[in-house]
């Protein structure tokens, strides 16, 4: 039997985490852009600088990156367990933001890409599949979107569209502008840049809009008595 919501009781403290969430990604955004300058206007050459990038892997905003989705994840998954309608809808969110939380560490996509042999625009043709996916997707959506409450479904699509348009339109100029003069300039990383910040927005958003739908539940973690059966 699934949990009543009115047994999941503890304080979730909305006001602290979204402005928690809102400094980190302002913050690494904001430092990701100052080291592509230094590097590229500046003539730096510092591993700071490197640590801070947003178009490296294995440094701090990617490690965010990867962190961010999970975030959302847990917060879908709190959603379903209090929620009285539409599980499935938000477990099923809840797996999908844990598969980009994978894809951020492990950029499963990257190794898509060349399936189609394009150039171009679609020199990133991983982008195919994935716009496919996303429309399917929305489409499959529009009826949970249409239960949820104006403003929260607004926020919702609001950050879908940033994210997407980070994650899978802006990979179109990158992949353009990588075929011409390839992925070491400040074109490309301004580019780049741009596709990270407009994720990190997105998925900050979303995590917020959830962290409001949440707002009035309570989370408590229930030990059954000493000799209660387990299931």
């Amino acid at each position: 039997m699934p949990p009543r919501p009115e047994d999941l009781t503890t304080d979730l403290p909305v006001a602290a985490l979204r402005r928690l969430l809102v400094l980190l990604a302002l913050g690494f955004s904001l430092a990701g852009l100052l080291a592509e300058l230094l590097r590229h206007l500046g003539g730096l050459d510092h591993p700071a600088l490197t640590l801070l990038s947003l178009s490296w892997e294995g440094n701090l905003p990617s490690w965010y990156a990867s962190v961010l989705p999970l975030v959302c994840a847990a917060l879908l998954r709190w959603t379903a367990l209090t929620a009285t309608s539409d599980r499935f809808h938000w477990d099923f969110l809840a797996l999908g933001f844990l598969a980009i939380s994978i894809d951020e560490t492990i950029a499963l996509h990257e190794r898509l890409t060349g399936r189609f042999d394009l150039g171009g625009l679609l020199y990133f043709d991983w982008v195919i599949p994935a716009g496919l996916l996303v429309l399917g997707l929305g489409l499959a959506f529009l009826g949970f979107l249409r239960r949820l409450s104006s403003g929260t479904a607004r926020r919702f699509v609001l950050a879908g569209a940033l994210y997407v348009g980070g994650a899978v339109l802006f990979e179109l100029p990158l992949g353009w502008w990588v075929e011409r003069h390839g992925d070491d300039d400040l074109g490309y990383a301004l580019i780049d840049w741009c596709e990270e910040t407009l994720e990190f927005v997105g998925l900050t958003l979303f995590a917020s809009t959830l962290l409001d739908h949440l707002g009035g539940r309570r989370l408590r973690l229930v030990t059954p008595p000493a000799g209660a059966p387990t299931r």
